[in-house]
């Protein structure tokens, strides 16, 4: 099964203003997740009905509707930053 990726407005300008080294291994892990929407190492976020996954100091944050085959990137963001 393939999910279809969904980018939240946030998510993409928070993206837009990553540099190299690290905006093409966030760009791999999005679209990873199409393949595998629980790759090793995802967390279950407290309180919401999300998920995170790692790509070295950033965090991507997204929702799983599995009944539709659909992955909603909510944001990511720097470690520092993302949970505030």
């Amino acid at each position: 099964m393939v999910y279809q990726i969904s980018i939240k407005k946030r998510a993409l300008k928070a993206l837009e203003k990553i540099n190299e080294p690290y905006y093409s291994p966030i760009k791999k892990a999005i679209i990873g997740l199409s393949h595998n929407p629980r790759p090793n190492g995802f967390k279950k976020l407290k309180g919401r009905d999300a998920f995170r996954i790692r790509v070295a100091h950033y965090r991507i944050i997204y929702e799983i509707f599995d009944e539709t085959l659909i992955i909603d990137i909510i944001d990511l963001g720097h470690r520092k930053e993302i949970y505030g």
